[in-house]
């Protein structure tokens, strides 16, 4: 079965994890290669989440990733769902919650 598109809040949501991510990747000064191997996932898929191309990545590789980057889930969830205004003005995306 086809997966379903994504609506424009979810598709901002996912840019937006990619973008913490991101961030704090290289704030560690880390390669993707390296978090990839620590966090048990393959570098193409720390790829993919970064560049944006899954959005909706699966929990437990979010959760890998977060505990290899010291992020915690409650951060992560805070961050998607009211990331800061730069974030929402440099997208134009609606706000994550869709009331936006």
């Amino acid at each position: 079965m086809p997966r379903r598109r994504l609506d424009p809040a979810a598709q901002h949501r996912g840019q937006v994890l990619a973008s913490r991510l991101t961030q704090a990747r290289r704030t560690s000064g880390r390669s993707a290669e390296a978090v990839a191997r620590s966090a048990g996932i393959s570098v193409e898929t720390v790829r993919s989440i970064e560049k944006g191309r899954t959005s909706t990545p699966e929990f437990f590789t979010v959760a890998a990733l977060a505990t290899e980057l010291g992020l915690s889930l409650d951060e992560l969830y805070s961050f998607v769902r009211h990331p800061p205004c730069s974030d929402l003005s440099a997208s134009g995306a609606p706000d994550v919650d869709g009331s936006g």
